[in-house]
């Protein structure tokens, strides 16, 4: 192999077409080794190859033009550019491949929930429990509307904080049916502790105790994007079997973010509060 490069030999190699890398040379991303002043030809050097391919695949991607030129500029080793522009042209890359990641997981998720919602003999687990009673920290609050879970953080941030220590049990969470209805409503996060609230412990957190409660209850594997097949399976259980809601649902986090940042391992327990009998 000589160290020129015809375009038609270059397109070869790296399986682009002619028309796209002139395409690329137009554009700026990939501009030939030599260009003859006299013929226009354009010649490639052996070293492009991998930038070409690693172009095509950021295009492929969908990597927005000026911060592809930006990456690329901040990868040439000519000692023009500082380390911190190199270091922020690759944040941008690093930035776009995760959310091109989120997406991927994301749309592997809602075809694996589709496949379950297609199969006629697929169905969730469910059974009917009565929770123990149970004293928590609490922190209660009205969601408003279009408060995404900022409420939900600072809640446990004021919990982690009153209770000083990694509670054994896990913690667990408290939810009117309007907050999913309506995209606002009451909500109360909670952490199980048996010592007394600690006397400099956040205004927000209060003791509570959480009585015993009948519940149509599942567990809930892996992230919560198909959430609502779980909610799905215990409202349609309740519903069966006549059990009149207390317009509640209770979440226990068994392994979450907390735990491990692994989402497949993930479980949650959820809780269908049922009404007692004559109430």
């Amino acid at each position: 192999m000589t160290e020129r490069l015809t375009i038609g030999e270059f397109s070869r190699i790296t399986h682009l077409s002619i028309r796209t890398l002139r395409r690329y040379h137009e554009q700026d991303l990939l501009v030939p080794a030599e260009v003859d002043p006299v013929t226009g030809y354009r010649y490639y050097a052996p070293a492009q190859v991998r930038p070409a391919q690693t172009i095509r695949r950021f295009r492929d991607l969908d990597l927005p033009l000026a911060d592809l030129r930006r990456f690329l500029a901040a990868e040439e080793d000519d000692g023009r550019r500082g380390e911190a522009d190199r270091d922020t042209a690759r944040q941008v890359v690093a930035a776009h491949l995760r959310r091109l990641e989120d997406r991927l997981g994301r749309t592997q998720r809602a075809v694996e929930a589709l496949r379950e919602l297609l199969d006629p003999g697929a169905e969730r687990t469910v059974t009917l429990e009565v929770l123990p009673p149970r004293r928590v920290y609490a922190v209660s609050l009205d969601v408003p509307e279009g408060a995404g879970l900022d409420w939900y953080d600072a809640a446990m941030r004021d919990l982690d904080a009153a209770a000083g220590h990694r509670p054994v049990l896990p913690p667990g969470g408290r939810y009117a049916h309007e907050l999913f209805t309506e995209g606002h409503g009451h909500a109360t996060v909670y952490l199980p502790a048996e010592a007394p609230l600690p006397t400099d412990a956040p205004d927000t957190v209060r003791e509570l105790l959480l009585p015993g409660r009948t519940a149509a209850v599942a567990t809930h594997q892996g992230p919560h994007d198909d959430l609502d097949l779980t909610y799905a399976a215990v409202g349609s259980y309740a519903a069966r079997h006549g059990l009149r809601s207390q317009d509640l649902v209770e979440e226990v986090y068994l392994v979450g973010p907390r735990d491990t940042d692994q989402p497949e391992r993930w479980r949650t327990l959820v809780a269908w509060l049922t009404a007692p009998d004559g109430d």
